[in-house]
């Protein structure tokens, strides 16, 4: 081949130069000379350098490869046919326009469903806002639910998900089935009640989508969270709640009150009750303290009573009777009355002065 290139050139030059020389001896004009290439390259390496450029050409333009990232997965397709298997991260060939390669996500997205949608989240970030999901409550009125789901394309089963739901399989299964189970769940109750029983209806919710995501064929996707995030309920609802929480608090108040008039009355009454039984403690203490003076004088009497003798009676008569012995050299004119028997007290009577009162000794 680069043979016969080499000889067509050579031909083409020995033309060029019979031409030259005709012209230059008809016309004898200057013609402008082409500048000589030379394209003899010494026979099999201008082939090997033709080919590799070919081949080089056709690699850019055909780009028989494909990288797939970490977080991703790679869905070959053959003749529009898809592989079992997914592709995973690294360098991977294929043949061109024969096979070609789809790149899916596997990281974890999230899906927001919110009453007012703000720009800045994008399905490009992995974070996405739809709209929240409208129910009607047990009586009919209109009730919206914002919640926020975490999920992740399977990695195990990608090839079977994009084959089965294309790769449009969150608007196919993430949105109807949030949607579904919301709205059977949240229908079972009274606007007035969702918010009270905002834990149950949550696990509800949670358990509900979790039962079904996973009931689909090959489980394609894997759920990571389902949260729970407002009630937006109607303003007449909302109005009525609040009245009714605002007489819950009145009631709450009053009883309050009541309570703390009844811990009042009954702290008055121990106090009552306390200083009447210190008053009855102390009488009861004056009274036992009389009773046992008397029991002890009563017994003191009785020993003495006891311990008395006739002999011991007539000495005690015999001390008197020596007083008032003493007291007749004093005062002569005073008269004694003994009593009968000699017993005492015995009654004196002064004669020197007659207001002088009686006494008497024990």
């Amino acid at each position: 081949m680069a043979s016969d290139m080499n000889d067509y050139f050579n031909k083409k030059k020995s033309e060029n130069n019979d031409s030259k020389k005709s012209s230059g001896s008809n016309g004898g004009g200057n013609i402008p000379q082409m500048p000589k290439m030379d394209f003899n390259f010494g026979g099999g390496k201008a082939a090997i350098v033709y080919f590799l450029i070919v081949v080089v050409v056709m690699f850019i333009i055909a780009k028989p490869f494909t990288i797939i990232q970490e977080g991703e997965r790679g869905i070959l397709s053959t003749n529009g046919k898809y592989s079992d298997q997914a592709l995973l991260p690294g360098l991977h060939f294929l043949i061109p326009m024969i096979q070609k390669v789809y790149v899916v996500d596997t990281k974890v997205r999230i899906v927001n469903y919110v009453s007012r949608i703000e720009a800045g989240g994008g399905a490009a970030e992995g974070v996405m806002a739809k709209p929240a999901v409208t129910v009607l409550d047990k009586r009919g009125l209109p009730v919206s639910i914002e919640l926020t789901v975490q999920y992740r394309l399977d990695a195990r089963f990608a090839a079977q998900t994009i084959s089965n739901w294309g790769f449009s399989w969150e608007e196919k299964i993430i949105n109807p089935v949030v949607r579904d189970i919301v709205r059977n769940v949240v229908g079972k109750y009274d606007a007035e009640s969702l918010p009270q029983m905002r834990n149950a209806i949550a696990a509800e919710i949670d358990k509900g989508i979790r039962a079904k995501v996973e009931s689909l064929e090959n489980r394609p996707v894997d759920l990571q969270s389902i949260q729970l995030r407002e009630i937006v309920l109607p303003t007449k609802v909302k109005e009525q709640i609040e009245q009714v929480q605002i007489a819950k608090q009145q009631v709450q108040r009053a009883e309050q009150e009541v309570q703390r008039a009844e811990q009042e009355a009954l702290r008055r009454a121990a106090e009552a009750r306390g200083v009447a039984e210190k008053a009855r403690i102390e009488a009861q203490g004056v009274a036992d303290a009389v009773t046992i003076e008397a029991e002890a004088k009563a017994k003191a009497n009785q020993l003495i009573a006891k311990s008395l003798t006739q002999k011991l009676l007539e000495l005690e008569q015999m001390k008197v009777q020596s007083k008032f012995n003493e007291a007749l050299e004093v005062n002569k004119d005073a008269k004694i009355f003994l009593t009968p028997g000699g017993a005492t007290p015995n009654i004196w009577v002064d004669m020197k002065d007659p207001q002088r009162k009686i006494s008497t000794q024990n």
